[in-house]
Order: structure tokens, then sequence, then C-alpha cells
């Protein structure tokens, strides 16, 4: 079967390693976002009841590192645009991270499982909405 055409879907799943060498810290490394931080303090609904502007400091943080020009898409990224353009079978790429490097390098099929530091959600209508700057 080798070279046929056996295959009709491709699932690529990525985590925060792929995006480490864009220079976005990885959450459990040495020095990784953790660090200073619980995570049911600042990634959890009831971390944000108990103290948002603590959640929104470290999201509004992290946001404006992505926006810089210090955080571009790398070589693992363009490769599964790459790949996705290519492909002649559906093509999902499925991320933990919360960047959006792989839309930058032309990825289209992408879902965040986490969330988008991009995209903030009213908590009184329940709406999604795209978002740049830091909210409070």
């Amino acid at each position: 079967m080798r070279g046929s055409n056996r295959f009709k879907n491709i699932v690529i799943l990525t985590g925060s390693g792929i995006s480490k060498e864009s220079g976005i810290p990885t959450f459990r490394d040495f020095g990784g976002l953790w660090e200073g931080y619980d995570i049911n303090q600042v990634a959890s609904p009831e971390g944000f009841r108990k103290d948002p502007q603590l959640v929104y400091g470290f999201h509004n943080k992290r946001r404006r590192q992505l926006l810089s020009d210090e955080v571009a898409p790398n070589k693992a990224h363009a490769a599964l645009a790459k790949l996705e353009e290519c492909s002649k079978v559906d093509f999902s790429l499925i991320t933990q991270n919360v960047d959006d490097l792989h839309e930058r390098s032309g990825s289209i099929n992408v879902y965040h499982i986490h969330g988008e530091l991009l995209s903030a959600k009213c908590i009184e209508t329940n709406k999604s909405f795209g978002w740049e700057s830091d909210l409070d």
C-alpha cells in the first residue's frame, strides 16, 4: 500500500514546545509561565471570580508579548501550514497553545482547545470576539 492514498484525514496535535522557539515560554519548563503562579489562580473560573485583576494582569502580559516584534512563527509552524496547503485530504490542526502563530503561518483549520489570547468572552453575554489590547 505504500504510496497509495489510504488516509482520509490528517490530524496534528501541538503544544507549547512548538512555540518555544518563537519566544513563547512553556508552562512547565524551568522559568516557565507557571513559576510564581498557581494555575488555579490565573487559569480557572474560580480564580477569576476570586481575583480578576490577577487573571487580567497575567493574560495581558502574555498578550502584549505575543503582539510584540519579539514573537514570530518559526519553521515548524511554517512546515505545518505547508503540509495543510499541500494535503489532498481533510486536515485539522489541534493546538493546546493560546497563541496565533499557526494562523500567522497560514494554517486555516486550527482548533484551540485552551482558548486564544487574542479572543475575549463577555462574562455577561457569553459572546466571544477578537481582542488585542489589555483587559481590566
